[in-house]
């Protein structure tokens, strides 16, 4: 098993599934001990950040739906072996939690991807820049069932309406990684997103590539990982020192300490003259991976503390397992430390503007049990 395929694996552990149908009105999971549960009860909750109102912005992946593209491009389905193919609805969404804990709907309409594993693909991450909100799918695509593409979306916070700013389903298909994933999907897997220097970037874990969005919608290939790394499922990134530095999944079953940290740069000629060249294929490349005892990478950022903070979906061996989730911190060219245990798969996570530390927890469970933990990190 190579890409991120962590969630249809969950609910059989809860016992929240029958067959292949997860049951809806299953109980909710325990809060975890130090964590303070900000929100329960949510439906795949993947990245969050906070928006300048001070709330806390929520990506659903939602449940999925029924509608097939099978007979309009039998070509890009996924195939049966690897969970194919996928059915979908406009089920996925963004939520806001404000500073009391009340739980409100922004937007909603976004395609969300059901596979027959069964994995669930909707929204994977939003992000604000210069005050916008956008957000990023994943389960768009005719490859995952849907008439909508995968996507960067803009997004009125106050209204709810949103446009598609950048169509990422055309953009991968016209720019083909060189190492192709064993569980190929044609439109992409997007898992993450970033605001930095102006632009949006955005982390695709299927084919391996990093990919700019800038706020008029022009779309670029930042950098391809799987050319030098193959397939590692790149998840998460972080801005540093005028680069990037990325976070991998790596593949299941799930081999401890075998996530690596990459620090992407400009090429040479861009960081000569100040600025990165439009006419270059790819304007950052890898310069460097260090290894410092990470897992099942899922998420990254910085610390009030000037500490690298890193998720991981689960830091057993085997298959992804409740409980085996945690945040590690990394200090320079230091080795992980454990800062929070005992979490269950989680999936996102952001400082707040109170420094404390927020997470989606249950994030890769078929049924509403998602949470949104805070923790304070000391």
């Amino acid at each position: 098993m190579s890409r991120n395929r962590i969630f249809g694996m969950v609910c059989a552990v809860l016992g929240m599934c029958i067959g292949d149908v997860c049951d809806v009105n299953a109980q909710l999971p325990p809060v975890p001990a130090g964590a303070t549960a900000v929100a329960q009860g949510l439906f795949g909750p993947r990245g969050i950040k906070f928006g300048p109102d001070g709330d806390l912005y929520v990506a659903l992946s939602g449940p999925g739906g029924t509608n097939s593209t099978v007979d309009i491009c039998p070509q890009l389905q996924v195939a049966v072996a690897v969970g194919g193919p996928y059915t979908n609805g406009n089920t996925a969404s963004i939520v806001k939690v404000d500073k009391r804990g009340n739980v409100t709907t922004v937007a909603t309409g976004f395609p969300s991807g059901l596979s027959k594993r069964p994995d669930v693909n909707g929204l994977a991450d939003v992000a604000f820049l210069d005050g916008e909100l956008y957000a990023v799918t994943a389960g768009g695509g005719c490859s995952h069932g849907s008439t909508l593409p995968n996507m960067v979306a803009k997004v009125d916070a106050k209204t709810g309406h949103w446009t598609i700013l950048a169509n990422l389903s055309e953009a991968v298909a016209a720019h083909p990684s060189a190492v192709m994933a064993p569980d190929f999907e044609a439109d992409g897997v997007f898992y993450s997103m970033l605001a930095d220097h102006g632009k949006l970037y955005t982390v695709e874990a299927n084919h391996g590539q990093i990919w700019s969005v800038t706020t008029t919608g022009q779309v670029e290939m930042v950098t391809d990982i799987s050319k030098a790394e193959g397939h590692i499922v790149p998840t998460a990134a972080v801005a540093s020192e005028d680069g990037l530095i990325v976070g991998n999944l790596g593949l299941f079953p799930i081999t401890p300490d075998s996530s690596i940290l990459m620090t992407l740069k400009p090429r040479f000629i861009d960081w000569l003259l100040g600025s990165i060249d439009p006419w270059l294929p790819e304007p950052m490349n890898v310069t460097g991976t260090s290894s410092p005892g990470l897992t099942t990478v899922v998420s990254m950022a910085w610390g009030p503390d000037g500490a690298l903070y890193v998720l991981e979906l689960s830091a057993a061996p085997g298959l992804p397992t409740p409980g085996a989730g945690k945040v590690v911190r990394v200090r320079g060219r230091g080795m992980a430390e454990d800062v929070i245990t005992g979490l269950s798969v989680p999936t996102g996570m952001t400082f707040g503007p109170d420094g404390a530390l927020y997470i989606s927890n249950w994030g890769a469970a078929d049924a509403p049990v998602g949470q949104i933990l805070r923790f304070s990190v000391r």
